[in-house]
């Protein structure tokens, strides 16, 4: 079934992982009762795999697709337009089609440090969602990317939902949001992406808080997200001196801090998903991580399944 049938039906539930890099991870990921195994036990409708930073570790991530199709969700590819060719996306996608990976999320891509441009034909994600259905048609379902504040590389958050009417105009069929803890900004979004002609189903995109480092990079270094008072008081409460970087706290201290920000960051996470429920979205997607536990733990106490 298409992930957009499910959308259809009722809310739509997924994980996000990423192709290991190294042979560890790998075991660890795919082998009989690891992480795949652990998370398909809590019934996902699809699991995606991300396409590696600036086009890197991309041959690792066919076996982690044909892994998940092998367990039951549907296999939704990250794509982008990093060093791309017409020719060599062309026969990548060919590729997935033979692996019977029928779902993309179609991307420009990070650009990796120094680069000016994508190194490509293409250069942003409207010009591949085009290309996929001139050259593939509807073998496609095509998601694309949503920013709720603004791609931190367009001009304004207006231009950001225009391009993003682009996608659909092109053939794409439901979106997949950018990380958003800022409630107001995300409903203020909804409503403008509706007013501007966007039907496509909203599928949101969603970090679990666990870690201080992980939460403070993964808003800073990429996305500029904004941090609401209540995130940033739980990083405040547990911060590690001098930097969560590189910690010069007394081992015990350190740990101690380290179980306290998860505990608190656990609650936030899923009083954020609370929020988003009654926000009219259509699906919940939760980055992973590659691990088990702690996303578990995220589901069944947010009860977003019935397990």
């Amino acid at each position: 079934m298409r992930i957009t049938e499910v959308m259809r039906q009722r809310m739509c539930f997924s994980f996000e992982l990423f192709p290991p890099k190294t042979e560890v991870g790998e075991e660890k990921l795919l082998r009989d009762g690891g992480v795949l195994d652990q998370l398909c036990t809590l019934k996902p409708d699809y699991i995606s795999c991300t396409y590696g930073a600036g086009g890197t570790n991309v041959g690792k991530q066919i076996p982690v697709l044909d892994a998940i199709r092998g367990r039951g969700p549907a296999a939704v590819a990250h794509f982008t337009c990093i060093g791309n060719t017409r020719d060599g996306i062309r026969e990548q996608l060919e590729n997935y089609l033979a692996h019977g990976v029928d779902h993309l999320l179609c991307l420009r891509g990070d650009l990796p440090f120094g680069w000016t441009g994508t190194g490509g034909d293409l250069h942003y994600a409207t010009e591949l969602v085009k290309f996929v259905r001139d050259e593939f048609g509807g073998r496609f379902t095509v998601a694309v990317s949503g920013s709720p504040e603004g791609h931190i590389s367009c001009r304004s958050l207006e231009a950001d939902i225009s391009f993003l009417k682009q996608k659909q105009d092109e053939g794409a069929d439901y979106i997949m949001t950018q990380l958003c803890w800022d409630m107001d900004q995300f409903r203020y979004w909804m409503d403008a992406i509706r007013a501007a002609g966007i039907t496509m189903p909203v599928d949101v995109g969603i970090m679990p808080v666990l870690d201080a480092a992980a939460t403070i990079n993964m808003a800073l270094s990429r996305n500029g997200c904004v941090m609401p008072r209540a995130l940033s008081e739980i990083i405040s409460k547990n911060w590690i001196f001098p930097n969560p970087f590189a910690p010069q706290e007394a081992p015990e201290s350190v740990e101690a801090k380290k179980a306290a920000f998860k505990e608190a960051g656990m609650a936030y996470t899923i009083e954020l998903i609370d929020q988003y429920r009654v926000c009219g979205i259509d699906g919940i997607h939760l980055y992973a991580l590659n691990k088990y536990d702690d996303v578990a733990r995220l589901v069944k106490e947010s009860g977003i399944k019935d397990l």
